[in-house]
């Protein structure tokens, strides 16, 4: 490693160099020989090394940058200017270096410690560019609930960023280095770990999958730029060129779109199956080699539910992969893998993020699927930037308190619409008026934040009611902290005429209402008076 050096003057007073910055803790040199302690002459003007002298930094500084995270000293939380030279060993007859090495060694003793009580953090890998610690998804074996893993997993027992803030650091980075050309021939090799480039990962990133991949009881997850990024990279993935796949009538336009118009350019087709027709699904796969049945759960926007268990071990038994868009289930009111999907997809956008700042999406299962995945991705891009991966760990450490409250508010909302006579029809999959509604209850905790409705009236009138509303933004997306409502014919499929839209079951009438955060009685009141202006 090259030696830093830096030019600077000091004072009488600085036997403390950085005495503004309160050190813990510092050092007790009382009872060094006097000509041991460190002394600066004043008014000298001093170009050093300073292999010799180090400073009072917290005490887990020397792990942090000794041999590894030496470019991420703004994540550290200590001065940014840092002119010392590390070694893997102590300069001889220096107290401060022989302080650290010892607080460095109390530290390896209990990690070892720990280690020993099944509770440590692996062996950090030297990545030559930032300090990559081994993380430890065992989180999950002291972590009996949902909500303690958001707020935990991928961080509480360790993460890819070894430092002492309870919050993740943001590694802003678009590359690695490597220390000489034996590190990338090692890495090469697979001896030792690294990004490489910020497209294949970052350690904030890493962070952000790890949580979910906790949440949802998978091998690997990857995040990406956003949810169709996530959806267009997986069918590509495991959809072959001249294959065939299955999909349901209810889902994302855009991923209609995608399914429709694109995949056939590859010689790819695709059989659409209502999502409760079972027989549909077992027909298309005694038919044709299916690789993959892709399909939301709930589905949008009117909510529809597949029974993932029996449709994963019917696609199985003729082997097909099942991936289950669980978007607006959530990871915590619904466990696709579990009930026997091979994968999952988020659009993190959504309740994941919860905050409608970030765009992102995450797919989840095990390592082998994941990793044909991730090598695709790599290929084509999308890569999520560290600071909106830093806004999925801060969202998902409250997502359980929101989506317990959407949940409840979403369900009360829904008995009431049902109730009101301007109302015609509401789509709710934990209503007993839900087609669903016996799937939902087998294979969900809770029916999520979203309700579907038609008013009683026309275009016009849907309107009117959406724009008497006084707390929801009208808005696309859903799921966030923020109540928001839209009107599909108009927010999603206005370019399409009126007899098209029916295709699809897309009423002039038809209103989707994400309910956020706020008071139940608020948004009760809000919706009420809306429905007395129609």
């Amino acid at each position: 490693m090259a030696v830093l050096s830096c030019s600077f003057t000091l004072s009488p007073r600085v036997l403390n160099p950085y005495s503004s910055f309160e050190c813990r803790p510092d050092p007790d040199f009382s009872t060094a020989p006097i000509g041991d302690k460190p002394r600066l002459a004043s008014s000298r003007r001093v170009t050093a090394s300073l292999s010799s002298l180090i400073f009072c930094f917290p005490p887990n500084f020397v792990r942090q940058l000794s041999i590894k995270a030496r470019r991420n000293s703004s994540n550290i939380g200590v001065a940014r200017i840092v002119a010392a030279s590390w070694s893997n060993g102590p300069a001889p007859d220096s107290p401060f270096l022989a302080a650290a090495a010892s607080a460095q060694a109390a530290a390896a003793a209990v990690n070892a410690t720990a280690t020993n009580d099944g509770a440590a953090v692996e062996g950090c890998i030297d990545n030559g560019s930032v300090q990559i610690g081994g993380s430890d998804n065992s989180t999950t074996t002291f972590l009996s609930s949902d909500g303690s893993i958001t707020v935990h997993a991928g961080e509480r027992l360790g993460r890819g960023i070894v430092t002492d803030a309870i919050t993740t650091p943001v590694v802003n980075t678009a590359t690695y280095f490597f220390k000489n050309t034996q590190e990338l021939i090692d890495f090469k090799e697979k001896r030792r770990q690294s990004f490489k480039y910020g497209r294949y990962g970052n350690p904030t990133t890493v962070v952000a999958e790890e949580k979910i991949s906790a949440l949802e009881g998978a091998e690997s997850t990857l995040i990406m730029a956003s949810g169709m990024c996530a959806s267009i990279v997986m069918l590509m993935t495991l959809v072959p060129a001249g294959g065939h796949m299955v999909s349901t009538t209810d889902c994302y336009r855009k991923t209609r779109m995608f399914i429709e118009n694109f995949l056939p350019k590859m010689g790819i087709s695709v059989t659409v199956i209502d999502p409760a027709d079972v027989d549909g699904l077992e027909a298309a796969l005694n038919k044709n080699k299916v690789s993959l049945f892709f399909t939301e759960s709930p589905t949008n926007p009117f909510l529809r539910c597949v029974d993932i268990e029996r449709v994963s071990k019917l696609c199985h038994s003729k082997g097909a992969l099942v991936c289950i868009d669980g978007t607006f289930a959530t990871p915590l009111n619904q466990k696709a893998l579990a009930l026997g999907a091979d994968l999952v997809l988020h659009s993190a956008t959504k309740f994941i993020g919860g905050h409608n700042d970030v765009l992102a999406g995450c797919i989840s299962g095990p390592e082998k699927l994941i990793t044909e995945i991730r090598t695709l991705h790599h290929i084509l891009g999308g890569t999520l930037n560290p600071n909106a991966a830093y806004l999925i760990i801060r969202g998902m450490k409250t997502l359980h308190l929101r989506v317990q409250q959407q949940n409840s508010t979403a369900l009360r909302m829904a008995q009431v619409l049902e109730a009101h006579p301007r109302v015609r029809r509401v789509y709710y999959p934990g209503l007993p008026s839900h087609p669903e509604h016996e799937i939902a209850k087998q294979q969900m905790t809770g029916f999520g934040g979203v309700v579907s409705f038609e008013v009683d009236g026309d275009l016009m009138t849907t309107i009117k009611f959406v724009d008497a509303l006084k707390i929801p933004y009208i808005a696309t997306s859903f799921g966030g902290c923020e109540s928001m409502v839209d009107q599909p014919a108009i927010m999603s499929y206005w370019d399409l005429s009126q007899a098209e839209r029916r295709k699809y079951g897309i009423e002039d009438n038809l209103v989707r209402f994400s309910f956020g955060v706020e008071d139940f009685e608020d948004l009760k009141a809000d919706v009420l008076q809306a429905l007395e202006t129609i």
